[in-house]
């Protein structure tokens, strides 16, 4: 009397495999390099290029602001808009609102 049952051994493997497969598709999709952490990153890249371009603009304008303010090059505009702002200047012909 022989009955047909699958071995044991052969049922242990093959959960075995069932085991490691869903872990290695679980880290590949959500673990440290899996895809949702390379779009995080990626987003995150963007952001930050798109940050540094505004630093970037905003330093060039200082640099030019300076430039125009030095010793080399005096913008006489823009040294009398910069009385106005910081020092709170008035030409007497003019009339200020507040």
């Amino acid at each position: 009397m022989t009955t047909n049952r699958p071995a044991i051994g052969n049922l242990m493997i093959f959960g075995l495999a069932i085991a490691l497969g869903g872990y290695f598709t679980f880290a590949a999709v959500q673990g440290d390099f899996g895809l949702f952490r390379r779009l995080q990153i990626h987003a995150e890249a963007e952001t930050l290029t798109i940050e540094r371009d505004r630093l970037q603009a905003e330093l060039a304008e200082l640099q030019n602001r300076t430039y125009r303010l030095s010793d080399q090059y005096l913008d006489l505009d823009l040294l009398d808009e910069q009385l106005r702002d910081v020092l709170g200047y008035v030409r007497a012909d003019e009339i200020v609102i507040r």
